[in-house]
């Protein structure tokens, strides 16, 4: 590869770095090798990595388990996509890129599908524990439904699973699907953040979890969900050992402390087994509003959020930016009780909510796709085109017609602070008002889930899912979950026989004509039921040092997180 040496002088260079590094290739593994060997080339260089990075993202940072309904409206995704490791993550596109260092997947039977699972050999967590297929056990038990207590954000594909034959403590699982239940997009499961350490709950209630599930032991399942729930919250003022004890790590990099504003530190993980990480020390932080005096004195080198969120943010000359569109859908996502419990209500702040300035506004076009939201094609812009006209502009007298004149009060909420979405809160407050609805702007310190299960709010203002960031796994089958019965990420607690039937056959359909079908036989539904109401694809904004190489633009959950490890900011 000769003696080259990114150089930090010239914008031309920088960005001849850039390709090299985080191209978008025809082949997905060249994605991992390019930064692999541009990264070498640095050590040859007169310049160095730094040992430290400072990364910002979305939201708060509350839980290492980001399966939970409300770790999966987090940033954690964003943060420990290189931390918990699996037989995949999502590459610079949002396509699952194969981990051949956790492991491999092969597929020995079609109907039904049947896969063979194999991590390996040297696959260990940082506290020394073997990785094993009692993890693959835990994360299926958890999303897939099937055992009580589980507060999983999603059970897509997991619930397909018919069971996994593992022996505790051993490399290899079969998993075995229902029969007609073979998903599309099987790579989705088990990918990176998706399998939590399943020996740190063995050790605390002294069990055998594999077992344990296996066997349908009702009071030991309801202990295992509860530690699967909360037992990974991340609090500040974490103790350096419990942290080593309870959060190990599967990946080049593994959690160290908890700062008091919320931040994550990370370092590299001296048992990783794979290429070892580039920066040895990361800080992860949420955005705070002092985010622009950091970009300017330089005490932060990426910038990962939602575009708008932090107002306008000025790009200095020595930061490079990168606007783009993300697979998530903002959205307005409304409460099960309440005044909005009823699907008149529903329909009537829909009718005044102007959608088209709204999404002017953000610079895109509006949104309508509810069960295709991850893509951008033909199929899904078509998706409820017709049923979603009447929505296309507020009409006040139509909202007022459609609650009979009677007066409503609305309390949209939002994780703070948003300066788009506060906006987009002052805009439909504006537009409805003279249809008697009264909307009230809401800025939650919490998790935005849960300010809507506990009833703070009546409104969610957020994108895929309750996210802050994206949200988006990248598949519209998987994302169309959210808004499938019994699922934690269906905030409105919606429930439709057909619509479930809908999104069940488009998970195991690969035909374009019958998507097509399916997505027009649930459109008339759901804009009529009214669960939600989509408003723009959520942009996002890159920002990062001009010293920075390796990093790029994700439009799903993981963002430009994915591949932390390679990154490097040359001194």
């Amino acid at each position: 590869m000769g003696s080259w040496c990114p150089r930090t002088g010239g914008a031309a260079s920088r960005r001849a770095g850039r390709r090299l590094l985080v191209g978008r290739p025809r082949a997905a593994t060249l994605a991992v090798l390019a930064p692999l060997a541009a990264a070498a080339m640095l050590t040859g260089c007169s310049g160095s990595a730094a040992a430290q990075i400072a990364y910002v993202v979305d939201g708060p940072l509350t839980s290492y388990n980001v399966n939970t309904t409300s770790g999966a409206a987090s940033a954690g995704a964003q943060a420990f996509a290189r931390t918990l490791t699996g037989f995949g993550y999502h590459g610079p596109d949002g396509q699952v890129v194969a981990d051949h260092d956790f492991g491999s997947v092969s597929v020995v039977g079609g109907s039904p599908l049947v896969l063979d699972y194999q991590i390996a050999d040297n696959a260990v967590y940082s506290d020394g524990k073997p990785v094993t297929c009692d993890d693959l056990v835990l994360a299926w038990a958890a999303q897939s439904g099937r055992f009580a207590g589980f507060d999983a954000a999603t059970q897509a594909g997991y619930a397909d699973i018919a069971n996994i034959e593992c022996i505790p403590g051993q490399k290899k699982a079969r998993v075995s699907f229902i029969p007609d239940r073979g998903i599309v997009d099987y790579q989705q499961l088990f990918v990176a953040t998706t399998m939590m350490p399943s020996h740190v709950i063995a050790d605390q209630l002294n069990i055998d979890v594999t077992a344990t599930l296996l066997s349908n032991n009702t009071a030991s399942i309801a202990q295992i969900a509860q530690l699967w729930n909360t037992g990974w919250d991340i609090k500040p003022g974490l103790k350096p050992e419990e942290i080593a004890k309870r959060f190990p790590s599967s990946g080049p990099y593994k959690m160290e402390s908890v700062l008091g504003n919320g931040a994550v530190v990370l370092v590299a993980n001296d048992r990783w087994w794979g290429p070892k990480a580039i920066t040895k020390r990361i800080t992860v932080s949420p955005q705070a509003p002092d985010i622009q005096d950091r970009v300017n004195n330089r005490s932060v080198d990426v910038v990962d959020v939602a575009a708008g969120s932090s107002g306008t943010l000025t790009t200095p000359d020595n930061y490079d930016r990168t606007d783009f569109g993300s697979a998530g859908i903002e959205q307005l996502i409304f409460a099960p009780r309440g005044p909005l419990a009823q699907a008149k209500a529903r329909r009537a702040v829909a009718l005044c909510t102007p959608r088209d300035v709204i999404a002017r506004d953000a610079g895109v076009a509006v949104a309508n796709s509810r069960l295709a939201p991850a893509t951008e094609d033909a199929i899904a812009l078509a998706e409820g085109a017709t049923e979603a006209a009447p929505f296309a502009k507020a009409d006040a007298a139509a909202a007022r017609d459609a609650l009979g004149g009677a007066p409503l009060t609305v309390r949209i909420g939002y994780p703070g602070p948003n300066a788009r979405l506060a906006v987009t809160v002052g805009t439909i407050a504006k537009s409805c008002a003279p249809a008697g609805v009264s909307v009230a702007n809401v800025t939650l310190d919490t998790s935005g889930p849960q300010a809507l299960r506990d009833g703070k709010i009546d409104v969610l203002l957020a994108s895929t899912g309750g996210a802050t960031g994206s949200g988006s796994t990248g598949s519209s089958a998987m994302d169309a979950y959210a808004l499938h019965s019994g699922n934690g990420n269906n905030l409105s607690d919606y429930a439709n026989p057909q619509i479930d039937g809908i999104i069940g056959a488009l998970a195991v359909s690969a035909d374009p004509a019958e998507r097509v079908r399916l997505l027009a036989e649930g459109a008339p539904v759901l804009w009529g039921d009214m669960p939600t109401l989509p408003l723009y694809r959520q942009q996002r904004t890159l920002l990062m040092s001009k010293k920075m190489y390796a990093v790029s633009a994700n439009p799903t959950r993981w963002g430009a997180g994915w591949n932390m490890d390679r990154w490097a900011l040359l001194q």
